[in-house]
């Protein structure tokens, strides 16, 4: 497909990347000739200095034959409007980013006056993804499937847990009481795997797992991992995350203090909320969040601009003994160093975008649109991806016991929901029309056929 993506950040860096991966035949916009330069060394695209709402900027990027128009510069204004510009001169399908919470209000008048088929917000995205995350302070990340039936949650193997040595295969068999999970996937090391029945588990694995909402939590209750409630939470930071994340939390009745060193925004932020408490102050001075009471509070996130001071931030706290840490992080080569350092909890505004925005292109890009995915999420720095399909009624698979279909070894079905019913799948199972089906694989796939050999 010709994707036209206006703005070369690090959010329209990553997606470019992405999607060259991907076989796609990408044109990148923006009015910087040096980050032009960088991306110019780095990735196999046509590259196009102006502004992407500029008639001819665009007619000079091929927008009257674009399939799809990826707006993602800093400003809301620039990219509806590039939209607009771009879908009047002939490109097909436009997506912008729109991130400030007037904005959201009224998106629905927005999108339709403006031509914009769809709207990534990446900081409402990234708040309901750290929301999730307090549900369960053990965990590193959970993903949702099946309109929120079904939960994909990683946790991290402790020496001396109840599942350490043992291998898949005997675990039912060994532990009747367990409640039955499908194990999706291990990162050991720097290696991903998709485990089979004789895989082993090991201590510091950071292995994930799928269920229903209920045996999930029933499970992680069985092996001893702690899911006690989250009732404060202190924020590092005013900006829109912490706006949208705060609504989520007091809505869940959790206590909400902010940090923010600058009046400004710290008293515009308690006027936008008045339920939450507002501090100001440097939430990186150890002596102001300790006379906040940082030590008493259930969690902490970091939301500021600079991923050192969330990080250092962080660490303090996790010393301090707060139980649940999320840290906001840009960087894609921290992440096994966070991990290392006990910040497993860690999100990142160029993947919540990416994962979104890939979803949306592969949908357009299937030969028909109802066998593309309905959700995808990147796992383990993306050596693996959870993608969420509906079985089309016409599918040569349908109605076959899966012990009968070959799956690509790369490849798992992990869940299938049937009229709001999850089950984890066996050999005697066998897929249905309007089926959802969560599937587990390393290297991208368009259909839930291409898992299928």
């Amino acid at each position: 497909m010709r994707i036209i993506i206006i703005g070369d950040g690090k959010v329209g860096h990553s997606i470019a990347e992405a999607l060259i991966t991907e076989g796609h035949e990408v044109t990148i916009v923006d009015r910087s000739e040096a980050a032009l330069l960088r991306s110019r060394d780095t990735l196999d695209a046509m590259m196009v200095k102006g502004n992407g709402v500029n008639v001819d900027t665009l007619m000079e990027a091929g927008a009257p034959m674009a399939d799809i128009i990826i707006a993602v510069t800093v400003s809301d204004e620039i990219n509806m409007l590039s939209c607009l510009t771009a879908k009047r001169l002939g490109a097909r399908y436009a997506i912008a980013r729109i991130r400030d919470p007037e904005y959201h209000k009224s998106l629905s008048f927005l999108m339709r006056e403006l031509l914009i088929d769809y709207v990534i917000n990446p900081e409402r995205l990234m708040a309901q993804e750290i929301s999730r995350m307090l549900r369960y302070p053990f965990t590193g990340s959970v993903e949702t499937f099946a309109r929120g039936r079904v939960e994909l949650m990683d946790f991290r193997l402790a020496q001396g847990d109840l599942l350490e040595g043992m291998a898949l295969k005997d675990l039912y068999t060994k532990k009747p009481e367990l409640p039955r999970v499908l194990f999706a996937a291990v990162e050991r090391g720097e290696e991903a795997l998709i485990p089979k029945g004789d895989t082993v588990l090991q201590a510091e694995d950071r292995v994930f797992v799928a269920a229903d909402v209920l045996t999930i939590t029933r499970f992680f209750k069985a092996i001893g991992k702690y899911i006690s409630g989250i009732k404060s939470v202190m924020v590092l930071g005013a900006g829109r995350i912490t706006y949208y994340l705060s609504e989520l939390l007091l809505d869940m009745n959790i206590k909400v203090s902010v940090v923010e060193l600058e009046e400004k925004r710290a008293a515009e932020f308690k006027e936008m909320l008045p339920q939450a408490s507002v501090i100001v102050g440097d939430g990186t001075d150890q002596e102001l969040l300790i006379s906040e009471g940082l030590d008493h509070f259930d969690a902490f996130v970091t939301l500021s601009g600079l991923d050192e001071e969330n990080i250092m931030a962080g660490l303090y706290a996790k010393r301090l003994g707060v139980r649940k840490v999320v840290v906001k992080n840009s960087r894609d080569n921290y992440m096994d160093l966070l991990g290392a350092m006990g910040l497993e909890s860690a999100v990142s505004i160029r993947r919540v975008t990416g994962n979104a925005i890939l979803r949306t292109v592969r949908t357009r890009a299937a030969a028909k649109k109802a066998d593309a995915a309905e959700r995808l999420y990147r796992l383990m720095d993306g050596a693996a991806e959870a993608l969420e399909f509906i079985v089309q009624g016409d599918a040569p698979y349908i109605n076959v016991p899966l012990r009968e279909l070959k799956v690509k070894p790369e490849a798992l079905l992990a869940v299938i929901v049937r009229e709001g019913q999850v089950r984890v799948p066996f050999g005697g199972d066998s897929l249905q029309p309007r089926d959802s089906v969560v599937v587990i694989v390393k290297g991208g796939v368009q259909t839930l056929g291409d898992i299928f050999r």
